[in-house]
């Protein structure tokens, strides 16, 4: 098992650095490669997580909780890098079919994309997997650097603006991180000597020997800083420009990989922070900022007018759901927040990618300019409104599984107006989100406005959307055994912190 990961570790950054010397095609066919058997890997660690923890020289360490999110992330960059095949299909024939200088910047174009890809890849597989505090903020801040540069690919006004703005706000946020990783290590060193690194499993066995203010101070900087790359309210504002400027697969991969990887941060700080403080502060902290930007979404989602920016406030809201969950504190409550993190993922890549297409086929990212979904996307279209149904919690795909144990987890351990007040405003997210896919998929054209004509742009785009949905009704009906016994091992360490 520590071969794996290894591998998962040195893989995808290899294949960053072929792509960024090798043609098009060979930079195509082995990120879609390694991205397979990235996921291969981590769903062959399932069992070893489930009955303990992999480590591997004391900085590599994986346990239950960081195998769900390990799930999530090379799932998702599976299903992207081989959405891009189709993304990228008329620029890359329009450039072999044309002038050696358009070949020439379309080289250029996808070295950068495939090389920026697999390390923005590689750092949030790194995430889950890195042995300490100190780690796993190098990891995240290796996000931030690599995907803004992601954001900016298409060179466009819009999309520098959006770039500098969550550069400057993410690293905002994760000097307040340092700053936590700098609290919580001297919190540390009182119990454990100023050579203590802030691996995790020292780090929770003296737990209740530490200090409270200063673990207090860390676990309140966590959330903030690392809220700011989750998208927590009052510090979301890069997440809806950032979602919409960037390339599809990047998009999808920022929303369904990146926020979980920062959530990833701040459950690490909860399972201190409880077994240092007792459950109340935290779990305060959290039932806050999950409500609040549970309302900023579902109240937002009302009234968008992009396509993109639509789903980027969809993914504030499911933030919020997780971060709700996690402050109920109950074992339910946590075994449904690891399956809504596998379920966001899948969900929110699906519908970014179905996104992508309409995008593609409208040349517009304006909803009021999208007419007749259904009958222009004979495929994306409908897998577009399951992906939405999906994300609403609607029976049987798996987010509204993972939400029904995350309300129930609530009720019973008494988090009655905690758990109402989700109910109310997921619903209400609800009416707001389907409002607006209804009018772009079922309203007919105006008199003699032109449509797109009918048909798919690729099959390649079509592929991993229905890959997702499956694995989304898979998830919700009947999930494998191996993985519920996964999201129960998960549950019961963050009940008990380790």
């Amino acid at each position: 098992m520590s071969t794996l990961l290894i591998l998962l570790v040195t893989m995808p950054l290899g294949a960053a650095i072929i792509s960024f010397v090798a043609s098009y095609r060979v930079a195509r066919a082995l990120t879609v490669a390694v991205a397979v058997v990235c996921m291969a890997l981590s769903i062959a660690l399932v069992p070893a997580a489930t009955t303990g923890t992999v480590e591997v020289t004391g900085y590599l360490r994986l346990d239950a909780v960081g195998c769900v999110f390990l799930l999530a992330t090379t799932s998702l960059f599976a299903l992207t890098s081989i959405y891009a095949v189709g993304y990228f299909g008329d620029r890359a024939r329009a450039a072999a079919s044309s002038s050696v200088g358009v070949d020439r910047s379309f080289r250029r174009y996808s070295a950068r994309f495939y090389a920026g890809f697999n390390i923005f890849a590689w750092s949030m597989i790194c995430a889950p997997l890195v042995n300490g505090l100190a780690l796993l903020w190098i990891a995240v801040e290796i996000t931030t650097v690599v995907s803004a540069l992601l954001v900016a690919l298409d060179n466009t006004d819009e999309a520098a603006e959006a770039a500098w703005k969550y550069v400057l706000i993410a690293s905002s946020g994760l000097g307040i991180a340092l700053l936590a990783t700098i609290m919580l290590y001297y919190a540390g060193a009182t119990a454990l000597g100023s050579s203590y690194d802030l691996a995790f499993a020292p780090l929770l066995d003296a737990a209740k020997h530490l200090p409270s203010t200063p673990v207090q101070f860390a676990f309140a900087l966590a959330v903030v800083g690392y809220g700011t790359k989750v998208g927590l309210f009052p510090v979301h504002t890069w997440l809806p420009d950032a979602h919409s400027e960037a390339p599809t697969p990047v998009s999808a991969l920022l929303s369904g990989a990146l926020l979980a990887t920062s959530f990833y941060a701040i459950v690490r700080y909860f399972q201190v922070a409880v077994a240092a403080l007792g459950p109340t502060f935290p779990q305060t902290m959290l039932l806050i900022f999950g409500v609040l930007s549970l309302l900023l979404a579902a109240l937002y989602l009302f009234d968008q007018k992009n396509l993109k920016r639509m789903l980027a406030y969809s993914s504030i809201e499911h933030m919020g759901i997780l971060a709700i969950g996690v402050s109920f504190g109950t074992p339910l409550a946590f075994a449904g927040v690891l399956l809504h993190v596998l379920g966001h993922a899948l969900g929110k890549g699906a519908a970014f990618m179905g996104a992508g297409v309409f995008v593609h086929t409208y040349r517009t990212k304006e909803l009021r300019r999208i007419r007749d979904g259904l009958g222009v996307l004979p495929w994306s279209a409908p897998l577009f409104l399951l992906a939405i149904f999906a994300l609403c919690a609607l029976p049987p795909f798996s987010i509204f599984r993972s939400e029904f144990q995350i309300v129930i987890g609530g009720l019973q351990g008494a988090k009655t107006a905690g758990a109402a007040a989700l109910v109310l405003l997921v619903t209400f997210a609800f009416f707001g989100l389907s409002m607006a896919v209804t009018r772009m998929l079922f309203r007919p054209a105006r008199d003699g406005e032109p449509l797109p004509t009918r048909g798919e742009p690729s099959m390649w785009m079509v592929v991993p959307v229905v890959v997702a949905m499956v694995a989304l009704l898979w998830l919700g009906v009947h999930p494998p055994d191996a993985l519920s016994a996964l999201l129960n091992a998960g549950a019961q360490q963050l009940g008990v912190g380790r």
